[in-house]
């Protein structure tokens, strides 16, 4: 567990993170972040799940469609 503390800054309120967390999150400065609600509280990823989502949707359709696929890449 790591503790954070809530900042000022400006109107709005930031929350510093230490360089271990960057680290493993594989982030770094300008970084974009993704806090999403979960059944035991929030989730703090850098990858899009909305994104994630739509790409397996895509692997779906090119699995079913792989045939089709080949004959469009000739």
């Amino acid at each position: 567990m790591t503790k954070l503390q809530l900042t000022a800054i400006g109107n709005s309120a930031g929350v510093g993170l230490p360089k271990e967390v960057l680290a493993r999150l594989k982030i770094g400065k300008g970084d974009t972040l993704y806090l999403t609600e979960s059944p035991d509280g929030y989730r703090l990823t850098p990858y899009d799940p909305e994104f994630e989502q739509q790409m397996d949707t895509a692997r779906k359709i090119m699995k079913r469609r792989r045939a089709v696929l080949r004959e469009l890449a000739k």
